[in-house]
């Protein structure tokens, strides 16, 4: 049959054949909805910034400060990925699965590390509600088995309503050598510190590209953009610039410091008249962390003063510099218009962290692989501290100066040291107060409620087909003008590692009782403190004798919203311990692994654990140059961590035992053109004085030993995050001086490395799990 000619004429209304058909429509924000952003910093105690009466100059926090409102009695968790993961979801953490840190996350509902379909994100009400939704900087709420390439991505941020991402994940990253994730995938940083690179800038950078990438195109949209700095968790970074300009600013020591603060704290109507200032060892020793004791000033020597002055004066450089890089963002609003109808809520997710030990540290990594800091070695580094040369935390007596004038910090959930951390809100069309002071007790699950009520949204019933849990927090909307109304918070329980409190109107509790890993168990054995924390901020005076009835009460109170929001059981288990639980893997653990070149760095959670034991490490290389040269395999920085390389024609195998000087260098003669197999081996004879793994290392090429002796390695992580393996370069800070990053393999090609680890291993996992609890 001869087919009919097409006449160019088609008639087709595809609504004609879909009844009540209309069509698609985004999903516009409310007319004159405002921009939210959020600038989030780590550890940081009420009495650390000028604002606040401290010492840390932040010129951007006082412009919005007195533009808007401070918060005097505004608590979070004592911990960062607990704290944050209210802060995505607006639910009490244990609802979020966020117990403790996701690398301590165990099996219990409450303390998984994977925030539940049934708590929807912030950033997803606000994406489906016509939003832009950008987040920048810090991510520590997914598992370290998740941050590969290949990994799972639901706990990412695009997954969990985000548009954009551009950060970090873990608890801490190198400033100046980031480990950065784009979107879903990882990058190279865009340039090196001798460029002037660090990582608060480059955030800073990020940010505004993305605002004025979405104004080009959707000028109309209102965004949120929940910036996450590095800052102020160690390791503390900053131009030396910065840095100088607290010179001699905190000579006097801490003591002194806390005794300075707290009349500018009341001053400033942050603090009542009569704020008393509690010890700097306020715990018995009974129940006290040896590791979080506080030296006292006048006991220290010369050395240790001036080394301990200058870590803060490093701490107080890197909490301006990157105030500075928030000011460009400010800026530009103000530049733009923009300003005027947007929320800028600018926090701290902790107290001050006393994860520095007594003594401070100039490479954290030591800390965290039970290596004592030698005085002398520490002072070689003074002018370089804040420099890539170091990766430094200050002391104790630091982090309880910051916390003024509470008792304990960072981890403490029973003291406001842990939990009583600033805010500010600045919103120039939606607040009439100018520079005012808020005392309303408010928590960390009360930011969702009020960005939503803020918006005009409301945290729906069922969301994706999930009945969603409610919002565990309150708004606190109604307190931007009403300065004396009562606190609509009701209740709020506190419960970290061990540690526990409950605070209802005005009242508070607190069990006698350190953070993990101080394995004192015995919690129904626990004496409980209580505080009427509406006349006595400070937490100074123990009512428990007097007040029975309501101590009995407030610990009944303490059990019915452990029994709503899965808290138990309670966890102060060593780390060792805590860490041996198994836990899901997607990988089984194996004892060969193989790589090759071109892909991105593999995180230290996945890759080969050579840490502890005896290895090998083989690779198939064919030269094809005279003066090929570059990176066949890095893991760690230099700071810890270990890489084969070829330099001025010659193999190279280098194990940078915690950055000591000289570097562990095994060297081949000179290589000519062809193709070899290159490698080393290390047998594990014993153990150090300090638990460092001692053996012997040979250096191959082919099946000849070309090179061997002693050699030490490290049982603890090289890196607390970042700086993974790498096939071909190096991602990051470069693990030898003998290449420069990234260090690239030129004049030849690499096939495979492979790496082998013995069956029977030495494996300390209480180092693994003490630089577990630092990355946050």
């Amino acid at each position: 049959m001869a087919k009919k000619p097409f006449n160019g004429v088609i008639k087709l209304d595809v609504r004609d054949s879909v009844p009540d058909w209309t069509p698609y429509i985004p999903t516009k924000a409310p007319e004159g909805a405002p921009n939210i952003l959020f600038v989030l910093y780590d550890d940081t105690g009420l009495a650390a910034w000028s604002p606040f009466g401290g010492r840390i100059n932040m010129p951007t926090l006082q412009k919005l400060a007195d533009n808007g409102l401070m918060y005097s009695q505004w608590h979070t968790t004592a911990l960062c990925s607990p704290t944050r993961s209210t802060l995505l979801t607006g639910r009490n953490h244990h609802l979020n699965g966020f117990a403790c840190i996701s690398e301590a996350a165990t099996g219990y509902p409450g303390a998984n590390g994977h925030i539940p379909d049934e708590c929807a994100t912030v950033a997803e009400i606000l994406q489906e509600g016509g939003w832009s939704t950008f987040w920048l900087g810090k991510h520590h709420n997914v598992a370290e088995t998740d941050t590969a390439a290949g990994a799972n991505k639901k706990q990412w941020p695009l997954q969990k309503g985000f548009d954009r991402f551009y950060g970090f994940f873990g608890g801490e990253t190198n400033n100046w050598y980031p480990d950065l994730v784009e979107d879903n995938h990882a990058i190279d940083q865009p340039y090196w510190p001798e460029q002037g690179y660090h990582l608060s800038k480059d955030l800073a950078d990020q940010a505004l590209q993305m605002i004025k990438d979405q104004k080009a195109g959707n000028p109309s949209k209102p965004w949120y953009m929940w910036f996450c700095p590095g800052a102020n968790h160690a390791p503390h970074h900053a131009p030396k610039e910065y840095i100088d300009k607290y010179k001699g600013k905190f000579d006097e020591g801490y003591e002194a410091y806390r005794e300075w603060v707290l009349p500018r704290m009341i001053a400033k109507g942050l603090l009542p008249e009569g704020t008393q200032l509690t010890p700097i060892n306020p715990m018995p020793d009974e129940v006290a962390s040896a590791a979080d004791f506080v030296r006292p000033w006048n006991k220290l020597n010369a050395d240790e003063k001036k080394l301990f002055s200058r870590m803060m004066e490093v701490y107080a450089g890197f909490s301006e510099y990157t105030d500075a890089q928030v000011g460009r963002i400010i800026d530009y609003l103000e530049q733009t218009g923009q300003l005027e109808n947007t929320v800028v809520i600018y926090a701290a997710d902790n107290g001050a962290s006393g994860e520095g030990s007594p003594n401070g540290t100039v490479n954290e990594n030591k800390f965290f692989n039970s290596y004592p800091d030698e005085l002398s070695e520490n002072m070689k580094l003074l002018d370089k501290l804040g420099s890539p040369d170091t990766y430094g935390h200050y002391p104790t007596g630091w982090a309880t100066a910051m916390s003024t004038p509470f008792k304990m910090f960072k981890r403490y959930s029973e003291y406001s040291g842990g939990t009583c951390d600033p805010l500010v809100i600045s919103w120039p069309k939606g607040i009439k107060a100018r520079g005012e002071v808020r005392s309303q007790y408010h928590h960390c699950t009360d930011i969702v409620a009020t960005i939503l009520d803020i918006c005009g949204l409301e945290m729906p019933k069922v969301h994706k087909g999930v009945e969603q849990i409610p919002l565990s927090g309150v708004s606190m909307r109604y307190t931007f003008d009403q300065p004396q109304a009562p606190t609509t918070k009701k209740r709020q329980y506190y419960a970290m590692l061990g540690t526990r409190g409950m605070w209802e109107d005005g009242w508070k509790v607190s069990a006698l009782h350190a953070p993990l890993p101080s394995n004192q168990g015995h919690f129904d054995k626990d004496q409980w403190e209580l505080y009427h924390v509406d006349a006595d901020r400070s937490e100074s005076k123990d009512l428990a004798k007097q007040y029975p009835e309501k101590v009995k009460a407030l610990v009944k109170a303490w059990f019915e919203e452990a029994e709503k929001n899965s808290v138990l059981p309670l966890d102060d288990r060593l780390s060792y311990v805590l860490l041996s639980d198994p836990r899901p893997s997607e990988e089984a653990p194996r004892e060969r692994y193989i790589y090759y070149p071109g892909t991105t760095s593999v995180p230290e959670s996945v890759a080969v654990n050579v840490r502890g034991r005896s290895y090998k490490i083989l690779a198939d290389v064919e030269i094809t140059n005279p003066n090929c040269a570059g990176v066949i395999f890095a893991h760690g920085s230099r700071f810890g961590g270990h890489a084969l390389f070829i330099a001025d024609k010659k193999l190279q195998y280098v194990y940078n035992f915690l950055g000591f000087k000289p570097e562990q260098k095994f060297v081949s003669p000179e290589l000519k053109p062809g193709k070899y197999t290159l490698g080393m081996e290390f047998i594990r004879e014993g153990a150090g004085p300090n638990r460092e793994s001692v053996g012997k290392t040979k250096l191959y090429v082919n099946d000849k030993v070309v090179a061997e002796g002693p050699m030490r390695s490290q049982v603890g992580k090289f890196t607390l995050s970042g700086d993974g393996l790498c096939i071909g370069y190096d991602s990051g800070d470069a693990v030898s001086e003998g290449y420069k990053s990234p260090g690239r393999f030129t004049g030849g090609t690499i096939l495979a490395v492979g790496v082998t680890v013995e069956k029977e291993q030495y494996l300390d996992l209480e180092q693994v799990a003490r630089a577990a609890f630092a990355r946050d």
